[in-house]
């Protein structure tokens, strides 16, 4: 079988025992990855099943073997092949050695973006999610290609693993004549971005795997100078980037809002509802299922608007067939079939237990959540119809929920400012981000806060019988017993309304008459 040009350029970096093998594999062609780790077998890897290559395991001397062969590795630990597209990934150990090689064949597929080239044409910013492995590089590859060589814009790639554009100063047949920047380090992605539209002049700019909050602004900052954004994220759904706190600006950001009792009512909804916060820098998202299926979103601000509504909107699907394809599920219009009519509130009564029908007369407790789904957070306050509002400032909060695991970082921030101290007490964990777990814990914070406000009367009540104990009987004083710092204050100003005399002593606060002048 006669082996690409640029595959065999791969296997002659391989040790002789591995690369052997693999030019006489009857699948050659097919491969998308070599692995090898020190003290395993060697294994070839296909799109949906792997071989072992060999009986022999991976040494130290065969990992070097190939390091001394391939360009030098960044920070993200990647290295490349000059004018290829292929990958070469390490695994390291504690102390800096590689102990693994990934080595991924990239490979340039002419016609690749064929089917959804009309969306591209229509200079709209549009962003690609997926799970890794689906072809999203291949794809902005050739998207680069035709926008420049074809539509003769001008393209400029910051490539920041070198993975688009190929490893090297001399930039991959396969961009056409789209111009690439490198980037020193992935932490610098965002500046080199921005540094592309200012001294570059660019009518299209294509960035590989956005994945920060720095990324995301500029992303934004780009958009809003008219420039054409085409982008990867992570993240396979555009559910998921809403549910993302760091990309969520991408799609327009989220955030509460507090509606007037007349809308509240009018949308059959709660008053605090989520809402997109500005216009999202992606006007098109499309979702890479699978390497030939593709579910469209071409209109992201209104699917979002209606997500958050509680709304599905179904995108639209194709399907790559040989050299053309099908849709599968056609996009909705504007009067949308898949919508049902939000501007008069649902006739079906809200069941709600028993337990919550006297809490619409309390105030409601504001919760932050913190690395927790605000989507399940509103879901659950909806369906329990809880006496709670969602807050995003630390600063308003009543309690914070997050996840076990985020606690320690949850309590560093608010130990940094001394005025949220108090939010110590009432910082609720859960497992997993769940809408079991969010339900059951926001009950449980609701009933806290009740038992609260039951304890405090409580302890006015106790009080107050003290103070006539003390006038009644001629006593010279007093004993409380206080269980917490905020018993404590809580009593000493209602000791100073009464204008009373006290002293704290250990656990105890000890009062007494006030002293008659004499004259």
């Amino acid at each position: 079988m006669e082996i690409d040009k640029e595959l065999q350029l791969l296997i002659e970096v391989l040790p002789p025992f591995i690369s052997s093998k693999i030019e006489k594999h009857p699948r050659v062609n097919e491969i998308i990855e070599v692995v090898m780790d020190v003290g395993r077998t060697p294994e070839i890897r296909f799109h949906n099943d792997f071989e072992i290559i060999s009986s022999r395991e991976i040494m130290y001397d065969d990992i070097e073997y190939v390091v001394k062969r391939i360009g030098e590795f960044g920070k993200d630990n990647r290295a490349g092949i000059p004018r290829t597209l292929h990958r070469i990934s390490a695994i390291r150990n504690r102390h800096g050695k590689i102990v693994g090689l990934t080595c991924r064949v990239g490979r340039a597929i002419y016609g690749a973006a064929n089917i959804i080239m009309d969306y591209i044409k229509l200079n709209k910013s549009v962003l690609f999610l997926g799970k890794p492995g689906v072809g999203k590089t291949t794809i902005l590859r050739e998207v680069a290609r035709v926008l420049n060589d074809e539509m003769k814009k001008r393209v400029v790639i910051v490539d920041t693993s070198n993975e688009i554009g190929g490893d090297g100063d001399i930039p991959h047949a396969s961009i056409g004549r789209s111009r690439r920047m490198q980037v020193p380090s992935p932490e610098l992605q965002h500046k080199v971005m921005i540094e592309a539209v200012e001294n570059h002049m660019p009518e299209v700019i294509i960035i590989d795997e956005m994945g920060t909050l720095e990324e995301a602004y500029a992303a934004r900052t780009i958009a809003e100078r008219g420039v054409q954004l085409i982008a990867t994220a992570h993240g396979n759904t555009l559910e998921n980037i809403i549910m993302n706190p760091t990309l969520s600006d991408l799609i327009g950001g989220i955030q509460a809002v507090i509606l007037s009792d007349e809308e509240a009512k009018r949308r059959g909804t709660q008053k605090t509802v989520l809402e997109r916060k500005n216009p999202p820098t992606f006007e098109i998202l499309i979702e890479i299922r699978d390497r030939d299926v593709f579910a469209i979103h071409k209109d992201v601000a209104f699917v979002v608007d209606n997500l958050l509504r509680g709304i599905e909107i179904k995108p639209e699907i194709r399907k790559r067939e040989k050299d053309s394809f099908i849709i599968l599920n056609e996009y909705p219009s504007n009067k949308n079939p898949y919508i049902k009519s939000i501007d008069k509130p649902s006739k079906e009564p809200l069941k709600i237990e028993e337990k919550y029908q006297k809490k619409e007369t309390k105030d409601n407790l504001k919760v932050f959540p913190f690395a927790v789904s605000i989507d399940r957070i509103q879901r659950a306050i909806y369906n329990l119809d809880l006496p709670i509002n969602i807050v995003l400032d630390l600063n308003e909060a009543d309690a914070i929920i997050t996840l076990k695991s985020k606690k320690s970082e949850i309590e560093k921030r608010v130990l940094k400012n001394p005025n949220l101290k108090n939010l110590l007490d009432n910082i609720f964990t859960i497992r997993s981000n769940t809408f079991t777990q969010i339900s059951k814990m926001l009950d449980k914070m609701v009933s806290k806060d009740e038992n609260k406000n039951t304890n405090i009367e409580e302890l006015v009540k106790n009080l107050e019988e003290k103070i006539n104990e003390l006038y009644s009987t001629n006593q010279e004083y007093i004993e409380i017993n206080i269980k917490n710092e905020e018993e404590k204050e809580f009593i000493i100003d209602l000791i100073k309304k009464y204008s009373l005399n006290y002293k704290e002593q250990n656990n105890k606060i000890i009062i007494s008459k006030p002293k008659k002048l004499t004259t």
